[in-house]
């Protein structure tokens, strides 16, 4: 398991059985859907495992706010983040210390050239995080949307 910690929060990679927490607890339909295939992936790539996870963000007096995944290593060298805080505990900076930390600790790996996100259109607060958090537009659209980059 890998943990890192900020001023305020505790992240770390979510073991089998939390997964399966996670996803059995998940009402909305997509993201049980995204979760079972991040749960697929950590089992089907263990040795990769901090990269198909799903990492919670912990406020250090122990209250989940929220998660953030990486979705698989790429070959290029590429990761792409996801990220949501839960609505009671939005406004309050826990995306971008979160995001902020854990695309520095990507970043930090030899395997890792850069981290990359997309955020919907209208979603303006997550776009805020990312430049918050030192990313940059990459002049793409994804599937959700524009797409920004992180490099060294």
């Amino acid at each position: 398991m890998i943990q890192l910690n900020t001023e305020r929060l505790i992240i770390y990679t979510a073991l089998r059985e939390e997964m399966q927490e996670i996803i059995d607890e998940q009402n909305d339909d997509m993201l049980k859907k995204a979760y079972r295939e991040m749960l697929q992936g950590a089992l089907d790539h263990p040795d990769q495992w901090e990269w198909y996870a799903i990492w919670i963000i912990e406020r250090k007096d122990g209250a989940k706010v929220g998660n953030l995944c990486f979705k698989g290593l790429n070959g290029d060298g590429s990761v792409e983040i996801g990220y949501g805080i839960s609505a009671e505990y939005q406004g309050r900076g826990y995306a971008t210390e979160a995001v902020d930390a854990a695309a520095s600790w990507a970043l930090r790996q030899p395997e890792v050239r850069r981290v990359e996100a997309e955020t919907e259109p209208d979603n303006k607060a997550s776009q805020r995080v990312l430049e918050k958090c030192g990313f940059i537009p990459a002049g793409t659209t994804g599937e959700e949307g524009p797409r920004f980059v992180k490099t060294l």
